[in-house]
């Protein structure tokens, strides 16, 4: 960097994390600029219209409890247009029946086994196995989710009740993902407690006081409103990748392919777009917010041990099926939604019943939306299949799911009967990092190999977490770090201190 100049930070890739770090350098003395390869912004962050629906395409969203997701809209001037969920309460779809989930469970390790067992979603014999955990002796933390919870409470539990939920978040299989990368505050909270479930109950709100007889006292202020545990924006979470994007103040460029990374004398220089017609850009500092093959490739001279490790993150792929009802066609709901396990063969994992949970959205149009999810690790076949037929399947699937809630008597009526008026098929190749055994490991030699360059940071959804809050949580810290580099400052804000 030239005395007197101003100091040139690069951010490659123009999802949330990247949007995000160049957010937080928005008032610091440097420039900035955004490169991002394909034609738009947003990464796994899209929406577009259903039957008239504004209707996310990606992730829909936001774990509130996390303040930096929160944060960051808030310091964008949209804090007035985030909105609660509806509800919450979801089901399991499993063992011939709609069960309810289980609400003192955290990540489907139950924290209460008799309330486990009122659900049917784990057998009598299932549940006998689970209360047998205090006999068991505890093992390593960094195995698999499916050889420490299935050592400990069964393997009908991991199954029916676990699996589902990580299902749902990373399209992996428990026998393969990270007990202490994926569960990370339970696995750390087993060392403070002699069962599991006892570490799940702590990490899990008490249960709520008996509702008091009419006229009677009450045995708790049940007149206090529970903060909301996920949020979303009125116009969809598609929309905040270009707020945060204007707000940012950076130059941002799509279209703009990042080939190659080279370490100068001066700093960094970075080759954009085609070999025919390459573009060299000078830089100060680089980020790199790409997902972690792409990284892998950007570091593999530069910093080939980060480069190493980037090369042994999978990824897993999914598609999002978005149905429309009319809304008279539509069995009433009362829940956001439900899960369906893998072992019980079934093409669609999770269902959300959207314009339930977002109650906002039912004003656009007289319909009823469904999302529905399909595609875990090993499931690539099923998403070769045509829009159509993927549409037509979770349709059929659905219709059975009405059926079997009907029967329970939990949907309200008999069952869905009428095909959908509309459908959009959104797939998502290689969009979901998988934290399998050892992840823990490969992000920190990524971390002690970049830091060894000075001016070089990373951040994304491949390290420590794939919500949109753990994502600009990695954001702000790549943003710090760079700084620290250039003496501009640091980016600690009270809007984003955690």
């Amino acid at each position: 960097m030239t005395a007197g100049t101003v100091p040139h930070v690069v951010i490659v890739g123009g999802g949330i994390a990247g949007l995000a770090a160049a957010f937080f350098l928005r008032d610091q003395p440097v420039t900035v600029t955004v490169l991002e390869g394909s034609p738009r912004l947003g990464g796994k962050l899209s929406s577009s219209q259903v039957a008239g629906v504004p209707v996310d395409e990606g992730a829909e969203a936001l774990l509130a409890r996390r303040p930096e997701g929160v944060g960051l809209i808030t310091a964008t001037g949209l804090g007035g247009d985030l909105v609660p969920a509806g509800t919450t309460s979801s089901a399991i779809w499993t063992r011939g029946a709609m069960r309810s989930l289980p609400r003192r469970q955290f990540m489907g390790v139950p924290a209460d086994l008799d309330e486990l067992a009122a659900t049917g979603v784990v057998s009598a014999e299932g549940v006998l196995r689970a209360r047998r955990e205090p006999r068991l002796a505890p093992g390593p933390a960094d195995v698999s989710v499916a050889a420490y919870v299935g050592g400990r409470l069964g393997a009908e539990v991991v199954d029916r009740l676990v699996d589902p939920l990580l299902g749902g978040v990373y399209a992996g299989r428990s026998e393969e993902l990270s007990f202490e990368a994926t569960l990370a505050p339970l696995a750390a909270a087993t060392g403070r407690y002699p069962t599991l479930t006892e570490a799940a109950a702590s990490l899990v709100p008490p249960s709520p006081p008996a509702p008091a007889p009419s006229g009677g006292p009450s045995g708790g202020d049940n007149s206090k409103k529970q903060a909301p545990v996920f949020v979303t924006l009125r116009t969809g979470l598609g929309a905040l990748p270009e707020i945060v994007a204007k707000a940012g103040q950076a130059q941002v460029r799509t279209g703009a392919m990042v080939r190659e990374l080279a370490r100068t004398q001066a700093g960094w220089r970075l080759t954009v777009g085609s070999a025919a017609d390459p573009e060299y850009l000078r830089a100060d500092a680089v980020i790199i917010a790409v997902p972690a093959a792409p990284a892998a490739r950007l570091l593999s001279r530069t910093v080939p041990a980060a480069s190493s490790a980037l090369a042994q993150i999978r990824y897993a792929s999914m598609a999002i099926i978005t149905l429309a009802f009319r809304a008279e066609d539509f069995p009433r709901q009362r829940r956001s939604g439900y899960l369906v396990p893998a072992v019980d063969g079934r093409a669609v994992k999770a269902v959300t019943f959207s314009t339930v949970k977002w109650p906002h959205l039912a004003s656009h149009a007289p319909v009823h939306i469904v999302r529905c999810s399909v595609g875990r690790v090993g499931e690539a076949a099923l998403l070769q299949r045509e829009d159509e037929d993927l549409a037509a399947l979770a349709a059929a699937e659905l219709a059975q799911a009405a059926g079997a809630a009907g029967a329970a008597g939990a949907a309200g009526a008999a069952g869905l009967t009428k095909a959908p008026i509309a459908y959009r098929v959104t797939r998502w190749g290689a969009a979901l990092p998988q934290y399998n055994v050892g992840h823990l490991d490969r992000v920190a030699r990524i971390r002690e190999a970049v830091a060894g360059q000075p001016g070089l940071a990373v951040a994304g959804a491949a390290y420590d977490g794939v919500g949109i809050p753990a994502c600009v949580a990695t954001a702000k810290a790549a943003a710090d770090s760079v700084l620290r580099h250039l003496g501009a400052g640091a980016t600690d804000r009270p809007e984003y201190r955690t």
